[in-house]
């Protein structure tokens, strides 16, 4: 049975030769590299809604040479420790899955059985997800506000740098589970940040109680990281909003970069579902 739930009338899906079905006749197939989509029409807001081509393969390129590892081993710390023998782990607005893929290599090595699913509203970053689980997960393009899970099913479900369904969340965590919410602290890309604009400011940084949840932790990672070439800049730069919004001249300042130090920084806020 598939962690997966009919998009349409919610009802459990079966996967048989590549394709689920659920018990009232609705079909999805299974693309070549494994992923889903589960994305009904009226879940859309654009044709191709989500990251786009470019921005998912520049956060592939920066992050497979593991200049984010301290986030990543952090994380596969919390799914080791609050992932129950046979819980099941859900990546919602999983991207381009660098760490989705890197929880269940964690939880395989621990030797904890498990089921886990990954989404994203991106099909082209489901797609590289669908490929770097090697069929260790499920994945499905849908939209985290309308999650393809059943209720109280998730014991441990990540957001990193991902949309706040919060009401989602809540819905699907069972109780006693946990989420984690991964967010920019004050200082993150701060040196970046000073070559893109003339008046940098910090991110915003606030600790916000949710109802249905408890606080667990708050952890913070950081550390310092060197890109010692243009293309890791670059690709830095394009994987976050600042490529959205950066003046021309300040994108012209980084491009003339060939290395670059700068401060990265993470918060983690640990809820439990009460």
């Amino acid at each position: 049975m598939s962690l997966f739930r009919c998009p349409i009338c919610n009802a459990p899906l079966t996967v048989e030769d590549r394709t689920y079905r659920c018990q009232t006749g609705h079909c999805y197939d299974m693309a070549k590299e494994g992923y889903t989509h589960l994305l009904p029409v009226q879940h859309k807001h654009s044709q191709n809604p989500g990251d786009d081509k470019a921005m998912v393969r520049s956060r592939r390129a920066f992050l497979t040479k593991d200049y984010y590892a301290p986030l990543r081993r952090t994380l596969e710390e919390l799914a080791r420790h609050h992932t129950p023998a046979k819980g099941a782990v859900l990546d919602s607005g999983c991207g381009e899955g660098y760490y989705t893929a890197a929880i269940s290599r964690a939880l395989q090595d621990s030797g904890i059985p498990h089921r886990l699913a990954a989404v994203d509203i991106s099909k082209e970053a489901v797609r590289l997800t669908a490929k770097a689980l090697h069929g260790c997960g499920e994945s499905a393009v849908a939209s985290v506000y309308h999650l393809p899970v059943a209720d109280e099913s998730i014991d441990f479900l990540l957001n990193c740098f991902s949309p706040l369904a919060i009401d989602e969340f809540r819905r699907v965590v069972k109780p006693g589970g946990h989420f984690a919410y991964v967010v920019p602290a004050a200082e993150h890309l701060w040196q970046m940040k000073e070559v893109l604009y003339d008046h940098p400011y910090p991110n915003e940084v606030k600790r916000t109680p949710y109802e249905g949840f408890r606080y667990v932790d708050v952890l913070e990672v950081r550390d310092t990281i060197t890109l010692e070439s243009q293309e890791d800049i670059f690709a830095l730069f394009q994987m976050t909003p600042y490529s959205w919004k950066t003046p021309e001249e300040g994108v012209h300042r980084l491009r003339k970069l060939t290395t670059l130090t700068t401060e990265i920084a993470f918060h983690i806020h640990l809820f439990e579902k009460e």
